[in-house]
């Protein structure tokens, strides 16, 4: 068997998925359903008018079953009463069919229209939940992307902002379910209380069964959090144009493939050996809900040819017995559903809650401009989250205002790490950074990062258009063509972007199709421009 790189910090798991699996508590379940209502919130903000206008037709559709079985018992019983009596006066009759028929067709447009406003619900809330967490991610500290706990939150949030939207329909499809068995229940009471209680007591186990395998399946899911993101950087590494000449230079192909179906055919094992515990347990209790259901319907059988019920009553209580039944599984099963959702969520809201640590004060000092003495490190000492080892210690040196300073060294010696600390992506462990006499800290964390130029040894290549891809310097002034143009002069890139078919409009990179790729310095030549474009005082 293929050995999994100590890289990829793959945990090896038996593929019964229990080594030691620590399952949600029933408590811990219901105090999730609290995150439902937070839900409801976020999408009642979406939009005010279609979760109104969904609640409406929800309670439309609750009433539609009931009218619909007693049109039917009406119809059979007049039937009957024709055949009976020898009748021919069918005008009663044409009418309870004609009534029948628009509750139909008006079931049918109401269900329509809640799977209309469901759907565009869900691409709201999709959007909304999406923008939100990317705002989110823009705040936290640069350190948290360099932690996996942090990404294995990032990851299971990410999931929560597609998909949700079935949680919303299930919690509305609850609420209109509990008032049609409301409905239904009236008329079985009446005929013979204990048929309900029948009804729940069979359907009880199956509900126990699904609500203990969908508290599995959240758990395998949660679990395997950091081998899925693997997945994901397999594949991606495998097939993306960022990597193809190496993966063809160094013949890693087989070599990614092999290491992708290994994980994927571990995580397939586990999660099959839950599906047939699941499929196994399902099938022996939906067959015990049945036997319960089927000597209701023997009752009803036999009161009825005792001549007790008519034959519309039986359409009428077998009919309404069903349905209560088929209503009453999906209300248990869809709580546990909504339970296990619920859990889902407290991913979404846990990397909301989040906060960063690096913050502007309450009270920021104004950024000086422009800046008259310069920055001063006063015994600065880092090291990264995690690590033993000092990246920096023990740093003092001062730059003055329009001084220029080459920092020399090693890889790894601190060099871009210094210019980390200077930006406020990371602050100092021990001692401090001083602007013109005031901790760097004083400041609005947004103005000094505004007021400093960076390229990275790893700038990103934005697949954006190349006026774009340099407005990235200062976003708000990407209108300002004669800034965006400026820029690239002085960074060189004005030669560049000549030579482009479309000039400042031409999308650069070959994700899209009518993208242009770049040769590596003039990749840099734009990065640089990019660094002009900010207009920066450092």
């Amino acid at each position: 068997m293929l050995k999994i790189p100590s890289f990829l910090n793959f945990r090896s798991r038996p593929v019964n998925g229990q080594d030691g699996e620590e399952l949600p508590s029933l408590k811990e379940r219901l105090i999730a359903l609290r995150n439902i209502p937070r839900m409801f919130k976020l999408i009642w903000k979406t939009s005010p008018p279609m979760t109104l206008a969904n609640l409406g037709l929800r309670l439309i559709q609750a009433a539609t079953p009931l009218a619909m079985l007693y049109l039917g018992k009406l119809i059979i019983d007049e039937i009957v009463r024709l055949v009976g009596s020898g009748g021919n006066d069918l005008s009663y009759l044409w009418k309870l069919v004609a009534a029948e028929l628009s509750i139909a067709i008006l079931s049918d447009l109401v269900g329509r229209g809640i799977s209309l406003l469901d759907s565009l619900l869900g691409d709201l809330f999709t959007n909304r939940t999406s923008v939100q967490l990317m705002d989110k991610a823009a705040l936290m500290d640069l350190e948290n992307f360099e932690d996996s706990t942090f990404y294995d939150k990032l990851e299971r949030a990410r999931r929560q902002t597609t998909g949700r939207m079935v949680l919303m329909s299930q919690a509305l499809g609850q609420v209109q379910d509990i008032i049609t068995i409301t409905f239904l229940a009236g008329g079985l009471i009446a005929f013979n209380p204990w048929l309900i209680v029948l009804l729940v007591v069979t359907v009880i186990p199956a509900f126990l069964g699904e609500a203990h395998f969908n508290t599995r399946s959240y758990s395998l899911m949660r679990r395997w959090t950091p081998e899925r993101r693997q997945l994901d950087y397999l594949r991606y590494t495998g097939a993306s144009d960022l990597t193809a000449k190496e993966v063809k230079i160094f013949g890693l192909s087989a070599y990614l493939t092999r290491l992708y179906e290994q994980l994927a055919n571990d995580f397939y094992r586990a999660n099959r050996a839950l599906a047939v515990k699941r499929a196994s347990w399902g099938g022996f209790l939906a067959a015990v809900a049945s036997m319960g259901y089927y000597s209701a319907y023997a009752l009803i059988a036999w009161r009825t040819a005792s001549g007790h019920l008519s034959l519309g009553d039986l359409t009428f209580l077998a009919g309404s017995f069903s349905r209560m039944r088929s209503l009453l599984q999906g209300i248990l099963t869809r709580f546990s559903s909504l339970a296990e959702g619920a859990l889902y969520l407290n991913d979404l809201f846990e990397f909301f809650e989040l906060q960063p640590q690096i913050v502007s004060p309450p009270h920021p000092r104004p950024f000086p401009a422009p800046i008259r003495r310069g920055f001063v490190f006063e015994g600065v000492g880092f090291r990264y989250p995690g690590s033993q080892e000092w990246a920096l210690r023990h740093i003092s040196f001062e730059l003055k205002a329009g001084e220029k300073l080459a920092l020399v060294g090693e890889n790894g010696a601190g060099k871009t790490t210094l210019v980390k600390l200077l930006a406020r992506l990371y602050d100092p462990g021990e001692g401090r950074i001083l602007l013109d006499d005031f901790d760097l800290r004083e400041y609005d964390v947004q103005d000094v990062r505004r007021e400093i130029g960076i390229i990275f040894q790893d700038y990103v290549r934005y697949h954006f258009t190349a006026g774009d891809n340099i407005a990235i310097g200062r976003i708000e002034a990407r209108e300002n063509r004669s800034q965006v143009e400026n820029a690239a002069k002085q960074g060189l890139a004005d030669s560049v972007i000549e030579k482009l078919p479309g000039r400042y409009e031409q999308i650069l990179g070959k994700r899209f199709d009518t993208g242009v790729e770049l040769s590596g310095g003039e990749w840099q030549k734009i990065a640089l421009a990019r660094a002009y474009m900010r207009d920066a005082q450092t």
